[in-house]
């Protein structure tokens, strides 16, 4: 997963992606770029790290210009390398760069066909230089001067070309801003507007918080395979594209990946989360109508909300009962175990009094490895609790994620080929509690009516594209397992040991 945003202003741009980048950050904290174009020249600084670190103040002062577009990523295929940070840029047609959240499922397929037909190279194993490449193939056809038109015609043939979930957006010099959404619209992107008096500015974004930091009034999603083209003078022009558009958005974007204060297909993640917690409520009192719960505790921070409702709705008990330490990233992307393990203690602190002598119910948004839900509870327990419980706020997480989301192998989810009781046991509680798939589908659509479908892939296997198969999920395996993205990281570090041997270079 990643975070997108493309500006087109009346002025300098480079802080308002800036800030826009900052609270995108939860989308990417592994490596941070923007692009800027200024009277004909695009201007580059991308590199690892978060955004805080990555642009410095000599940095901005180079990004000039009053059009521009920034990325933060998490690598989908567990790669770390400098050389894979976003933007990238082609110079051939016009000058294009562009910046893509989400994975493509036929990459090695468009990779053959740029090198043999359309005679392009790729130098990275990113998928976002292949879109880059067949996007410039195709608006390369339409000839030396571009109109509306002629972009929506290219983004339409890339859409026939491409598969799986993408959003993304691009510059073309001298011409405008673009940016795409795929036919499924499973990842997310929204636009707005704001008036500054010497003309309107246009700001597209993987969500609503980015425009809402920058005082940009929110417009809308863009549909699923539908284009946004903003010229020069900042007029905006939409067309759709896709020949069989259907909206079937992510729904681990409202378990977990978004922002709550984001806005997604008309959806507050908030409103969504908070219904996660009132099914979930529904559930255990379902099941267990006498249970002993004393209090609810959240994992920080993603549950929160549903744990908030959770309890209110069972009247029970809500308490904080784990410190955080901020500075720690996500941990179920973190390439090894023995990362994983450490990360936890780091990063989690029990407050004592909040566990002595209870029945505490944890509640976590999802189970992913298993690995960290597990040392928590056994910080509970260290922690005096008398019995812990475990509750997710997500369904059994059994699947991979193929369309932009680095979760594990199918091996490794805790989850895979095991029942919820199994789960249970491993992870060390004394009784655990799962989200139905149909009730966190009825959470989001009680939100927004008009979500009629999701992708849910990773729950239940079904991957809406329709073009997924053992084949390519056994390659998916040997990709994303441990072992290979620990054997990929050391690559990363040899390559990157290379080109920071002159690092100025590229500041």
């Amino acid at each position: 997963m990643c975070g997108i945003v493309g500006l087109l202003a009346k002025q300098s741009v480079n802080q308002a992606i800036y800030d826009a980048l900052t609270v995108l950050q939860h989308r990417g904290q592994d490596a941070a770029g923007m692009m800027t174009w200024n009277e004909g020249r695009f201007l580059l600084r991308k590199s690892n790290g978060l955004v805080r670190d990555v642009f410095h103040t000599r940095h901005m002062a180079r990004l000039k210009g009053n059009m521009g577009i920034g990325h933060v990523r998490y690598p989908t295929a567990g790669s770390s390398s400098e050389a894979e940070s976003q933007p990238f840029y082609v110079n051939s047609p016009y000058g294009i760069c562009l910046a893509h959240n989400g994975n493509l499922t036929n990459s090695d397929q468009l990779k053959q066909e740029l090198f043999s037909s359309d005679l392009r190279h790729i130098n990275t194993s990113s998928d976002s230089e292949v879109l880059l490449n067949v996007f410039a193939h195709e608006l390369g056809k339409q000839g030396p001067h571009l109109a509306p038109g002629d972009v929506f015609d290219a983004v339409r043939r890339v859409h026939r070309r491409c598969r799986g979930g993408y959003a993304a957006v691009a510059m073309i010099n001298g011409v405008g801003l673009v940016a795409f959404r795929d036919p499924h619209g499973i990842r997310p992107v929204v636009f707005g507007t704001r008036d500054e008096g010497e003309g309107q500015e246009v700001m597209i974004a993987s969500e609503s918080v980015a425009l809402d930091v920058g005082g940009f009034q929110l417009h809308r999603d863009l549909a699923p395979g539908e284009a946004i083209f903003v010229d020069m003078a900042g007029q905006i022009h939409t067309q759709s594209c896709a020949d069989e558009p259907r909206l079937v958005p992510c729904i681990f974007e409202h378990v977990y990946l978004a922002r709550p204060d984001s806005i997604l297909d008309g959806a507050y993640v908030y409103g969504t989360r908070m219904q996660m917690g009132r099914k979930l409520g529904d559930r255990i009192r379902s099941e267990w109508p006498e249970h002993d719960i004393d209090v609810v505790i959240p994992i920080p921070d993603t549950s929160r909300t549903s744990a908030l409702e959770l309890a209110q709705h069972l009247g029970v008990t809500y308490r904080e009962g784990f410190m955080k330490n901020r500075y720690i990233g996500r941990t179920f992307i973190m390439p090894g175990q023995t990362q994983r393990k450490k990360s936890v203690r780091q990063k989690l602190n029990a407050i004592g009094i909040e566990f002595q002598g209870k029945n505490v119910l944890l509640v976590d948004d999802s189970i992913v490895r298993g690995t960290t839900c597990k040392q928590i509870i056994q910080m509970a327990r260290e922690a005096g609790a008398n019995k812990v419980y475990f509750a997710s706020a997500a369904p059994p997480v059994r699947y991979p994620n193929v369309y932009g989301i680095d979760m594990p192998a199918a091996s490794e989810l805790i989850a895979h080929g095991r029942s919820e009781a199994e789960v249970g046991e491993l992870i060390g509680a004394d009784r655990i509690f799962y989200q139905d798939l149909d009730d966190l589908q009825v959470a989001c659509r009680e939100v927004n009516p008009s979500l009629d479908a999701f992708d849910c892939s990773v729950f239940d296997g079904r991957y809406v594209t329709g073009d997924i198969d053992d084949a390519y999920l056994a390659d998916l395996e040997a990709s994303r397992n441990d072992a290979a993205k620990q054997q990929q990281s050391v690559g990363d570090h040899a390559l990157v040991g290379v080109h920071n041997q002159d690092d100025d270079s590229d500041d």
